[in-house]
């Protein structure tokens, strides 16, 4: 008699593990800001994007289509002030897990289209460019090619005001130059970053990067 009853509580608690919502979590709470938890596969976040996003702080989320995916913004992303965001949205781009990584790259790529774009942009230029070296110094090469085109959309929009701040990212790009992998991808950064900043970038660029040739010559 104890024995079976034994049995029957075992089973029992076996169908509750089974029925448990937390055992059972739904599919789309892997995309919800609010039921991710960066501290599951790390002990501390890899950056302020993935602690802000899992709070909810950042003012768009992921839409699923059939192709594609886009953003949402909670509000007009012209409305939206660049400080913090845009500083926490490069922040982001160190991240390598969905779907931190969309959302980091597409916002800060959205943010920088909006009207007056350049006027919030430029006073922040000594706090965000340490940001995006920082992507451009990891190993994973993701992470890079999306700090490269931070860079570049960066310059498109701030122009020769990036130029003070250029010496601080040539370094990294020098390594990545010298690797057959990067070659072109990064020569066509460094001829971006000239055209937007004007003749005056070229010497920055050669003063780091003696072997670089001028899209002027």
């Amino acid at each position: 008699m104890s024995s079976g009853i034994q049995i029957k509580k075992k089973t029992s608690a076996q169908k509750s593990k089974i029925c448990s919502p937390e055992a059972q979590p739904k599919p789309s709470d892997k995309l919800n800001p609010k039921t991710i938890d960066p501290f599951r596969a790390y002990s501390q976040p890899l950056s302020a994007f993935s602690a802000t996003y899992a709070r909810g702080g950042i003012p768009c989320r992921l839409v699923h289509g059939s192709v594609n995916h886009k953003l949402q913004w909670e509000c007009p992303p012209e409305t939206i002030p660049f400080d913090p965001l845009l500083l926490t949205l490069a922040e982001g781009l160190r991240e390598t897990k969905h779907p931190y990584t969309f959302v980091s790259k597409e916002g800060f790529k959205e943010l920088l289209l909006v009207e007056g774009a350049a006027e919030k942009a430029i006073p922040l230029l000594p706090r965000l460019v340490p940001v995006l070296k920082a992507a451009l110094a990891h190993a994973d090469d993701e992470v890079f090619g999306r700090g490269l085109d931070a860079i570049v959309q960066l310059s498109a929009v701030v122009g020769p005001s990036l130029n003070d701040h250029l010496k601080l990212l040539l370094t990294n790009l020098l390594k990545r130059l010298m690797d057959k992998k990067y070659r072109e991808k990064v020569t066509v950064a460094l001829q971006k970053l000239e055209h937007n900043g004007g003749k005056a970038t070229v010497a920055i660029i050669k003063s780091k990067i003696p072997t670089y040739c001028s899209i002027y010559s």
